[in-house]
């Protein structure tokens, strides 16, 4: 019978609220965007039978208090030490991690700075984009400071409007089944302090490249089958070549996880194996 534990962890400056679900390897999943706990439920519920999977609330996310919300407070690597200490309270051993677009770039800190906790990273569309030519990369972070003055001026619905472009979005691309989950009461406050706090952190966030080539062994960097050229798929395909790697195609776009759930995380389970037969 499958059994699903909850739990809040204190940490520096905030209090986390985290669930594992599931029996077998743990397996970390860093959301991206204002995904909570919940976002990969998903893909969580076909992996649960092949491991145990732990999700959390980024700390200001649903559940998760952050103790200080003033803007600029908050950086990418505030989320990895956050990380860093619910693995850590969690296990002694290293495990399994996948993270999608923000919580990719996390994944990718995460190993950087806390490599013994990592065995396995699936890295699925980071917006690294110091990776990207100069063209490219000043393109591409005058669309990330569009994102947020679009916020500034005309509040959460125009700034993911322009995110949601930039990420190429299609939530009408889905597996036949699938329900696409329902905003709760907390999304508009989720949104508003992911737009505050962490859209401006994953623009200013830069990769540790000489820590990553390192770990190489230990990354997988996955992209979406329809996710076409956009940024994410982009820096995704720089960062393997970086690193020299081939990149693993999923289902679906940037949001496959959520849009492909089945096919999504068969996948997923296919890539961890395989690195484990290594």
């Amino acid at each position: 019978m499958r059994t699903t534990e909850t739990g809040m962890l204190r940490v520096p400056g905030a209090a986390l609220y985290y669930k594992k679900t599931g029996t077998g390897p743990l397996l970390l999943i860093l959301q991206g965007g204002d995904g909570d706990a919940e976002g990969s439920n998903g893909i969580a519920d076909h992996l649960a039978d092949h491991y145990t999977v732990v999700t959390y609330d980024r700390r200001g996310l649903s559940r998760s208090r952050s103790d200080d919300a003033a803007e600029g407070s908050i950086h990418l690597e505030t989320h990895t030490d956050d990380a860093h200490s619910l693995l850590a309270a969690l296990t002694s051993e290293s495990v399994l991690v996948f993270g999608v677009s923000l919580g990719a770039l996390l994944g990718l800190d995460l190993l950087s700075r806390f490599s013994e906790q990592v065995r396995t990273l699936v890295s699925f569309e980071p917006p690294a984009t110091q990776l990207l030519p100069d063209a490219e990369r000043a393109s591409a972070v005058q669309d990330q400071e569009g994102v947020e003055a679009a916020f500034r001026r005309e509040g959460i619905a125009g700034a993911m409007k322009k995110f949601g472009a930039i990420a190429g979005l299609n939530l009408e691309d889905r597996e036949p089944d699938v329900e696409l989950p329902r905003s709760g009461p907390e999304r508009a406050a989720n949104l508003k302090f992911f737009l505050t706090h962490d859209a401006p952190a994953v623009r200013l966030y830069r990769l540790d490249l000489p820590s990553l080539e390192v770990a190489a062994p230990k990354i997988v960097i996955g992209v979406g089958r329809t996710s076409g050229t956009t940024l994410a798929r982009q820096c995704a395909i720089a960062l393997a070549k970086q690193l020299g790697k081939q990149v693993e195609e999923f289902p679906g776009g940037h949001g496959g996880f959520v849009t492909h759930p089945r096919g999504f995380a068969k996948r997923l389970h296919e890539v961890l194996k395989a690195e484990g037969a290594k």
